[in-house]
């Protein structure tokens, strides 16, 4: 029996082993082969586990199988948090020689090794080791450089770069990351921000690693479908697409549990839709390296302003802005969509909200009271009667010890739904910067349920937060289903909320239909 590839989660992707598609056709404002013909530098970034070093492998072979060039790929990980300039530069040395090594090229050995000029001078050796071809690096990792080490560097490859050409210097460099060059912070010694732009001012091009379209997630099965005779259908393919938006990785991880954990290796089933559901949730509860550096990257304050901001929804006209904002683009946790910034997918506002709400869902105490009806249905009414029971109780106290202030009210009540849903249900959220709400479709035993998120801020009116907050849920139930019950749920953050007592605070009423309940708290 031949051996079958399979989808990758780890590490970059190779056509012997893994089913994959051509990275180079998911660049962006990218022209390859003139940076080669014309002899250009040139910058390539994308978030994290897109596909970046496996495009540059996958072309560096492609280069060297032509035989008019050579090639050579270099990651320079090995700098992660070196801040001495020096000791940074000889690291990016032996990283040279440690790829020529494993090659099987010439090694570019150099004997002046100050560091202020050695990658000047080891470029020179190598050029001149594989000429007459011209020479070719593509350095993965860049961004791992930090203040004066990114400066010398920068400025080695500026110093070799006007004598460029086979047997004087690389003809062309590409520099790879997750941010791009004029995104940089680089500070010199006396800690004033240095230009990136200054340093290395012959940049050409920048290009970017999008994500995967709807037609190359089909695509991509369909190398399965053409070596197994799996098939998936339609609605499973889309439901793929939607959770992940195209990220490479998490559709990647969505196939290979769909395949391979869900429906075992050996077997060639059709893969539905909910076979899809259950490698998401698996794939989210065994929090996998991708994933849990994401909730790792949420421990940054940073990043954690913007987020806060993305889950109250309230409008900043600022938070595109600045640089915490352009951190989350270029780690790829965020997107701008039809003008709106937003959570990058579904999976990733899944496992951000899961992390976010963990501490507090272990310290919730297991139910005590009746949360299911007779028939196994959830009790949304009582559920929701004793989170007003546990704000009223703890939310004053519990808010001293959490990191996100603004978002409080909206962590506190999914982590609380969260506690009692558990491996019974599943929880749909919805929320982006300026909707002025958070959305919850929370699902149990085969039923749904509505809840909407408003705060009633100093410059609001209970009436007007209501009012508006009635629209929306409407506009959300009929979007998710027309028939579900619906929880309109107002926290009262206004200054003055805090004079009343917990009994005028705390209330359940029903809107004029009679179809959504309006809970205050």
């Amino acid at each position: 029996m031949n051996r079958r590839h399979y989808f990758n989660t780890t590490g970059p992707c190779n056509p012997e082993d893994h089913y994959m598609l051509p990275p180079e056709d998911r660049l962006v404002d990218s022209q390859l082969y003139r940076y080669i013909k014309d002899k250009l530098y040139w910058v390539l970034h994308a978030p994290r586990q897109t596909g970046k070093t496996t495009f540059l492998k996958s072309w560096a072979r492609e280069i060297n199988a032509g035989g008019e060039a050579v090639a050579c790929y270099v990651s320079i990980e090995d700098c992660q948090n070196i801040t001495d300039p020096d000791k940074a530069m000889v690291t990016v040395y032996r990283d040279i020689c440690d790829f020529a090594t494993l090659s099987g090229g010439a090694v570019p050995q150099v004997e002046d090794r100050n560091p202020a000029g050695l990658l000047r001078n080891t470029l020179i050796k190598w050029a001149e080791l594989v000429a007459p071809k011209p020479l070719i690096v593509l350095f993965d990792e860049v961004d791992v450089l930090v203040d004066d080490s990114m400066v010398s560097f920068l400025r080695q490859l500026r110093g070799g770069f006007a004598d460029r050409g086979a047997g004087k210097f690389p003809v062309s460099i590409a520099l790879v990351g997750m941010r791009d060059l004029k995104d940089y912070i680089i500070r010199d010694k006396d800690g004033k921000t240095v230009n990136p732009g200054s340093p290395f001012n012959i940049k050409a091009d920048s290009a970017v690693l999008s994500n995967f379209t709807e037609n190359d997630v089909a695509k991509l099965f369909a190398l399965r479908t053409g070596e197994t005779g799996q098939e998936i259908t339609q609605e499973a393919l889309d439901y793929v697409y939607e959770q992940s938006n195209g990220q490479p990785w998490i559709v990647n991880s969505l196939f290979k549990r769909a395949t391979m954990r869900v429906l075992t290796e050996d077997r060639t089933d059709t893969v539905t839709l909910e076979h899809v559901r259950q490698a998401r949730e698996q794939m989210i509860l065994a929090r996998e390296t991708h994933l849990d550096a994401l909730a790792y990257r949420l421990e940054d304050p940073q990043i954690r302003s913007v987020i806060e901001a993305l889950i109250t929804g309230e409008a900043n006209p600022s938070l595109a802005d600045g640089e915490p904002f352009r951190m989350c683009l270029d780690l790829g946790l965020v997107t701008i969509e039809r003008g709106t910034p937003r959570i990058a997918n579904p999976i990733y506002k899944e496992v951000i909200a899961r992390q976010m709400t963990f501490g507090t869902q272990l310290a919730i105490p297991e139910p005590a009271w009746p949360w299911q009806k007779a028939g196994g249905e959830l009790d949304m009414d009582r559920l929701l009667v004793e989170f007003q029971k546990f704000w009223r109780r703890h939310s004053e106290v519990w808010e001293q010890k959490s990191d996100y202030t603004e978002a409080f009210p909206h962590l506190l009540l999914m982590a609380f739904l969260q506690r009692v849903t558990n491996g019974g249900g599943q929880i749909d959220r919805e929320y982006a910067a300026g909707r002025g709400r958070m959305d919850l479709a929370v699902t149990y035993a085969g039923k749904c349920y509505i809840i909407e998120v408003k705060v009633i801020y100093y410059y609001d009116t209970p009436g007007i937060v209501k009012a508006e907050g009635l629209e929306q849920i409407q506009a959300y139930r009929d979007k998710i289903d027309a028939s579900a019950p619906a929880y309109l749920v107002i926290f009262d953050r206004r200054p003055k909320a805090k004079e009343l007592s917990w009994d005028e605070r705390i209330s359940w009423t029903v809107d004029e239909t009679g179809r959504v309940a309006v809970l205050g708290c």
